[in-house]
């Protein structure tokens, strides 16, 4: 029997109109963080005047920025705009909030990720990833290689994401007895950095590419964690460094199921005995359930090629390179796989 549609009525139209004009608020969003509108709040500078002087844009534009802020429950104003202050939604955009979404915010609006985003039905009709279609190349890696200002803002909203997430892997991921742990894909390495800090014998470190060793070494010297840390550059398509355990935190997302297998094989190769290869990613949840996992990955199949996955897709990509998942464990909105050799 056809399946019998149930008639649209007026809270339909309305939550449709918001999912169309998503991407206004995603924009305005973004600017509010470029201007630094909650770090001047914070400080005291809250008229549009002040704004404009000390970003040098258009006062006219910033009034209405302003205002357009206020209607989305950033900031509230009690006499007509001529003032405005802060609300803790605005504050998640703070440059000194540890779990600040201001690089975030930027980055994801900003045309690296935006542009190809333009072409997301061409990548659900080909399956094929948009960043060259939009930039002319083949990662969106290669493209912040280009353009360093704008990788920069992705760095800060990594970092900041992470920090949470390495807060919650740490708390779940026994390493007593772990002799040496890599943070492969690591960045800044704040799970390792986590991690150290909650066990004072480990000795830690991040494998990646040659350009970020210098921020993840500052990194752990600024945690006083540089006497146990090394950093080690490297492709990790090619080999990875011996160690006891590698944790690969939002690393398999990122690619396909070839290159994962490719990935996990070379930390499966380089395992010392004993040890375990630990994956910390989104899982898609049942269909129908809300949740971040399945707009990720929308966003996975427009800009890499990769994919977030279910258990059953993470098992086959274990079984492939010679490993065996033996512990699930929630981590906030992560789950931390451990697997071990077969």
């Amino acid at each position: 029997m056809p399946n019998i549609p149930i008639p649209a009525g007026p809270q339909d139209y309305d939550r449709m109109m918001g999912m169309v004009t998503g991407f206004w608020v995603t924009q305005t969003v973004r600017a509010a963080a470029i201007y630094n509108l909650a770090d001047h709040l914070a400080q005291g500078t809250d008229t549009p005047d002040a704004v404009a002087e000390a970003q040098g844009i258009n006062l006219g534009a910033t009034r209405r920025l302003m205002r357009a802020c206020a209607s989305l429950g950033l900031m509230t104003s009690k006499d007509g705009g001529a003032h405005y202050s802060a609300t803790s939604l605005l504050g998640t955009l703070a440059k000194d909030d540890p779990n600040s979404l201001r690089g975030f915010a930027i980055s994801q609006a900003a045309p690296g990720h935006w542009l190809p985003w333009g072409l997301f039905p061409e990548a659900v009709r080909s399956g094929e990833r948009q960043i060259k279609a939009a930039h002319g190349d083949e990662t969106i890696f290669d493209y912040f290689g280009q353009h360093l200002d704008e990788a920069g803002f992705f760095t800060e909203s990594m970092g900041n994401l992470s920090r949470a997430a390495a807060q919650d892997i740490a708390a779940v991921l026994d390493t007593q007895g772990v002799r040496l742990a890599f943070d492969v894909g690591g960045a800044g390495g704040e799970v390792i950095r986590a991690l150290m800090q909650a066990n004072p014998e480990l000795r830690g470190g991040v494998f990646d590419l040659p350009h970020i060793i210098p921020d993840a070494e500052a990194a752990a010297k600024a945690d006083g964690l540089d006497g146990r840390f090394t950093a080690v550059g490297g492709n990790f398509f090619e080999a990875v460094p011996p160690a006891d355990l590698y944790i690969l935190k939002y690393i398999m997302h990122d690619w396909d199921d070839d290159d994962c297998v490719s990935i996990l094989k070379n930390c499966c190769a380089s395992l010392q005995e004993g040890g375990r290869v630990v994956v910390a990613d989104l899982l898609i949840p049942e269909i129908g359930v809300p949740g971040i996992a399945p707009l990720m990955d929308m966003n996975m199949l427009d800009m890499t090629g990769g994919r977030e996955r279910d258990t059953v897709e993470f098992d086959a990509l274990f079984a492939a390179a010679g490993l065996q998942s033996t512990k699930v464990t929630p981590a906030g909105a992560f789950a931390v796989i451990e697997t071990v050799p077969v």
